[in-house]
């Protein structure tokens, strides 16, 4: 089986090795340009052709994928299947109809929950429980096609979307080769999402880890979870921006300060009021400064009880 494997960041890692190491041909790899990284601004490769050049892949970056020229190069390659992970550009009607057991996507989401750009994050923001993988055959909607196989997970009740994204990775790569094989046996199942119950992960921006102190603890727990390690969560305190990383609910609380008063400080960390109950702040990171565990930044800085932090 011929394959052209379309994917950018270190999610689609995986799944790019396990058709590898499967012996299964990728003739070529298409990921998104290279784009300038860290303070210096050097361009930097995506994950996916660093893996692909050290095997020897010849590699693609159009701007649009869509575009006619890259199209007729798609053609010429004449793939028996096309493979998506997290590629981050839309595929036309012409490249779905190229190859002849179609265009597969690896999602990070049991569909059609969380279909769209931040099926990770959005699942630990919304407090869900399980998550998982699935398999589908792309159409022309977003993360609408039919569905192959799918493989659930439970949530973590501290976990992070990092440490979240980090385990589908690994498990896409599996879901995809089961998918891979039962396509090439004939045997794969094809099963239609019901849009009546499909919900939506919009794309990820730094405005949504402003924290809201007039929020429930688990809420406020759950988006500090759920931006992890990006955008990051963040308050103001005194007129800075505080970054909020680790977290967890706090039951010894009166709850009878305004949403977003400072309570008590302690090297357990920053005990803050909101919404019928407290939460506890364990690890922060100031202006020009590291993340580190709130005992750490008092040993050289004071946070003030009684402030109320916010805009």
């Amino acid at each position: 089986m011929k394959a052209v494997f379309m994917g950018t960041p270190d999610f689609a890692v995986p799944c790019l090795k396990a058709m590898l190491d499967e012996g299964i041909e990728v003739a070529a790899v298409v990921t998104q340009p290279d784009k300038p990284k860290g303070r210096g601004k050097k361009l930097a490769m995506p994950p996916v052709k660093e893996l692909a050049i050290e095997n020897g892949i010849q590699v693609y970056q159009p701007k649009r994928v869509k575009d006619g020229e890259f199209v007729e190069i798609l053609k010429e390659i004449n793939p028996d299947i096309i493979v998506v992970v997290a590629f981050g550009q839309i595929l036309s009607k012409e490249i779905l109809s190229i190859p002849k057991y179609g265009c597969i996507n690896v999602h990070g989401s049991l569909l059609p929950k969380y279909r769209g750009a931040a099926p990770v994050n959005w699942a630990i923001i919304n407090g869900e429980k399980k998550t998982g993988i699935t398999t589908m055959y792309m159409d022309e909607g977003l993360d609408t096609g039919d569905m192959i196989l799918k493989s659930e997970v439970e949530i973590g009740d501290d976990e992070t979307a990092g440490e979240l994204y980090h385990r589908l990775s690994s498990l896409g790569a599996q879901v995809l080769k089961d998918t891979i094989g039962a396509i090439s046996k004939g045997n794969a199942p094809r099963e239609k999402q019901d849009d009546s119950i499909s919900t939506y992960a919009h794309m990820m921006d730094k405005k949504l880890g402003a924290i809201d102190w007039k929020k429930q603890p688990h809420e406020i727990v759950n988006l500090v979870r759920g931006t992890n390690p990006w955008p990051g969560a963040y308050t103001g305190y005194n007129g800075n921006t505080m970054k909020i990383w680790e977290v967890a609910e706090y039951d010894s609380c009166t709850g009878d300060s305004e949403p977003g008063r400072i309570t008590s400080v302690s090297d357990d960390g920053i005990v803050v009021s909101c919404a019928n109950g407290c939460i506890i702040v364990k690890e922060i990171q100031m202006p020009n400064k590291k993340r580190m565990k709130v005992s750490e930044y008092l040993k050289g800085n004071e946070i003030e009880k009684g402030v109320s932090l916010g805009a």
